[in-house]
């Protein structure tokens, strides 16, 4: 990121108005879509998933003021926050509008974001969550309900240590939850299981990619999957996935103890 365009002290309301924000239903977006729909679903015979336009609400919001600027603005500068927040849902609901009747019938998964917490603690406290946030979310994820033609359910991906936050998550209308990461502190998958296994499908956390699948053995990544599979398959309501991306420093031969690992312990 080379820079926030609506950061400095001396910005105002007016600014984020007058900011040349992207347009959400640029023909462009959606030249393929439908294509691409119809032929996972009709030829290839599978569930097309539609994809979000941009990062969530609160993570455009940092960047775009920096996350210095915004945090304070939470605190100081209430008004401006809301700005920036209400632009960008704005935004992301004029894009799903466009992407959901483009599409038509044919999606039933939708894939939206937005990373609301670090390794360790939320990014905001949840009362500030509440109070910027969480009607927003429900917002959107209500509009996108609405908007679609038939039944789909909401795909949610936020890194971090979220537990807090799920119930919260389930109560704006998440059916899904990504990547689950379980290295993150209080993302225990036999208790996440647990707590909130009857509520939504957990799409991920299927194996620890920050330590276990780049710098464990190929036994210790076995072990890791079959964990992971054991927590949270019980019952449905898990889609097998590693935490987040596979990066480039994983041993071949992990990779292929990972596959193996499902395989063997993870079809039902």
């Amino acid at each position: 990121m080379r820079g926030h365009p609506l950061a400095g002290s001396d910005v105002t309301v007016a600014d984020v108005e007058r900011h040349p924000w992207p347009d959400p239903v640029d023909p462009a977006r959606f030249a393929t879509m439908k294509v691409r729909a119809d032929r996972f679903v009709y030829e290839e015979k599978k569930a097309y998933i539609l994809g979000r336009n941009a990062a969530g609400i609160l993570e455009i919001a940092l960047w775009m003021r920096g996350f210095e600027d915004f945090f304070c603005d939470l605190h100081l500068n209430p008004p401006l926050a809301e700005a920036i927040l209400e632009k960008v849902t704005e935004i992301k609901m004029r894009y799903w509008q466009r992407a959901l009747e483009t599409v038509g019938e044919n999606v039933m998964i939708v894939s939206e974001a937005d990373d609301i917490a670090t390794q360790r603690s939320l990014l905001i406290s949840p009362e500030m969550y509440e109070r910027y946030v969480a009607a927003r979310h429900r917002r959107l994820f209500e509009h996108i309900k609405k908007t679609a033609r038939a039944r789909v359910y909401i795909f949610y991906h936020s890194c971090g240590a979220v537990k807090d936050m799920i119930p919260q998550l389930i109560d704006e209308g998440i059916e899904i939850l990504n990547p689950v990461q379980v290295s993150a502190g209080g993302m225990d998958t036999r208790a996440l299981k647990r707590e909130f296994g009857r509520d939504i499908t957990f799409w991920g956390g299927g194996v620890d990619t920050q330590r276990v699948l780049p710098f464990g053995t190929p036994e210790e990544v076995k072990a890791e999957v079959k964990r992971r599979i054991e927590d949270l398959a019980p019952g449905g309501g898990f889609v097998f996935n590693t935490v987040h991306n596979v990066q480039g420093d994983v041993p071949p031969r992990n990779y292929m103890a990972m596959w193996e690992a499902l395989l063997e312990y993870g079809l039902y």
